[in-house]
């Protein structure tokens, strides 16, 4: 059953697999079982595929609003409504929420079935590949919603109500899943010439550097809350296994060979810039900086504005998360900034827009060194932190095409340097945030809900008051596994906490 429930939904996913110019078949009959005539080689991409959409699209969309960095302009005043008002109700709907733990789960399922066939097969590094997948999905469903299942989780009809754990137990779980994964990468040999991994291409090295990088990420997370022992004996691991963790150049970002074809486009691109016909989506049109980031990259004369915005007859001019002027002409569609892609740019890439088949971005290489920096900081790694600081601002340089020339002046900034900060900690995550925008927002969300930094404004919308800290259990779960729902405790958005919340 868990085969062809696989089958039926991994068929909707699945595209660009064989080569950039070449697409499966199947989307043409996606109720007609595929698990049997695909190899692993064709099976990984597609879950790879719909990981990366689900990244790019639902979370960081969700991370755009609430980490601080998008919101509307007038005529987008009804779009988006649920995130801009914190409507946890609406968001865990079964017919128009926002299905984060369907997803979620599906995603989970793909990858140990991939798992599950891999290990009998002896294929160990598909086994390894999916078990590092699979950790990073579980501490994402954690981060959203707290306690969640996992020895029972991603077994289909054979458990139907799966027991629910405590979100540190399924963050350790997942540490210790990634590292299993981690191991059997590396003792698996010779990679087949077609393996179709569209993440590292076949690069085992790579591959142990993520996995790497995700423990370092779920450690920074618990930073305020777990036992200083077990992250020193964590690192102590990933210190003896020897790899490191991405560095420079070294991006975590999918591409199946994405094409100007309906459904076949980069994603993010196909949602927030242009159709392919190279018209102008919704989104762009309606999607605005917030007048809070805006402020930040002019306070430090950053030029990743001009890279990132178009100006408005020589100006930059952001928006009001929440709408709360929604009459305003400043906040009109024409008098506030939108993105700055190709089209605006010379047909030059700029930005986060680069081109239709740009790759789909998981864990940047500046994210991966700006974590680096704060273990750095922290004392739990031995490196320096100036140095990791300064080439993850380099990097975010490199990737939204700032020109090089910009690089020392801006580094050198008194309300840049780091070597001149009160707190580096917070200058750390300063830089972070300006880097992660619309890339891999729901960091920063979960950044702020760590730290409280930095502090952008929460919703101006009439009559709601604090700030998300985590997603409802959504109505699907709720009618099918209530009773574990209901023993989880309270389960309201706006005041329950995900376990590593101070």
């Amino acid at each position: 059953m868990k085969k062809h429930i696989f089958n039926i939904v991994l068929a909707f996913s699945l595209f660009g697999l064989f080569s950039c110019d070449e697409f499966l078949d199947v989307n043409s009959n996606p109720n007609s079982p595929i698990g049997d005539n695909l190899p692993l080689s064709a099976k990984l991409p597609g879950a790879l595929v719909s990981l990366a959409n689900q990244e790019t699209l639902q979370l960081n969309q969700i991370g755009a609003f609430w980490g601080g960095y998008w919101g509307t302009n007038n005529e987008g005043i009804n779009q988006f409504f649920d995130l801009k008002t914190y409507n946890g109700q609406n968001i865990r709907s079964q017919r128009e929420g926002i299905p984060v733990w369907e997803n979620g789960f599906n995603n989970i399922l793909y990858f140990r079935l991939i798992q599950e066939e891999a290990e009998s097969s002896g294929q160990l590094f598909y086994a390894g590949t999916s078990k590092i997948m699979q950790g990073m999905m579980f501490l994402r469903l954690v981060d959203m919603y707290n306690n969640i299942p996992f020895d029972d989780a991603a077994k289909g009809s054979d458990m139907i109500n799966p027991k629910y754990e405590p979100g540190n137990i399924v963050y350790q779980k997942s540490i210790d899943l990634i590292s299993s994964g981690i191991e059997d990468v590396k003792v698996s040999g010779i990679i087949p010439q077609n393996h179709g991994d569209v993440l590292f291409q076949g690069d085992k090295t790579l591959w142990v550097k993520f996995g790497n990088t995700l423990k370092l990420r779920a450690l920074i997370r618990q930073s305020e809350k777990a036992d200083a022992g077990y992250i020193n004996s964590e690192i102590q691991k990933i210190n003896a296994e020897g790899s490191g963790y991405l560095g420079a150049g070294e991006i975590a970002a999918v591409n199946p060979g994405y094409l100007n074809s309906n459904g076949k486009m980069n994603p993010f691109w196909a949602s927030y810039y242009r159709d392919v016909q190279g018209n102008a989506t919704a989104n762009y049109q309606n999607i605005r900086p917030t007048i809070y980031l805006i402020q930040q990259l002019q306070d430090k004369n950053d030029p990743r504005l001009d890279r990132l915005y178009v100006s408005i007859d020589g100006a930059y001019n952001g928006v009001i998360f929440g709408n709360s002027e929604a009459g305003n002409p400043a906040y009109e569609r024409n008098t506030t900034s939108a993105f700055r892609g190709p089209n605006e740019n010379s047909n030059q890439a700029t930005g986060i827009f680069h081109a239709l088949n740009q790759s789909s971005v998981i864990l940047g290489d500046f994210e991966s060194l700006f974590l680096q920096a704060e273990a750095a900081q922290r004392g739990w790694i031995s490196q320096s932190v100036e140095d990791l600081y300064n080439q993850a601002i380099t990097q975010s340089f490199s990737y939204l095409k700032v020109p090089t020339t910009s690089l020392s002046g801006y580094l050198g900034q008194e309300s840049v340097d780091i070597s001149a900060a009160s707190s580096p900690l917070q200058r750390i995550i300063e830089q972070k945030w300006l880097a992660l925008n619309s890339i891999s927002s729901l960091e920063a969300w979960n950044d702020y809900r760590r730290l409280g930094m930095p502090d952008f404004p929460r919703t101006a919308a009439n009559g709601v008051t604090g700030r998300p800290l985590r997603l409802m259990y959504p109505e699907t779960e709720r009618g099918t596994n209530n009773a574990e729902v209901v023993a989880q405790g309270n389960d309201e958005m706006l005041t329950a906490k995900v376990w590593w919340m101070p």
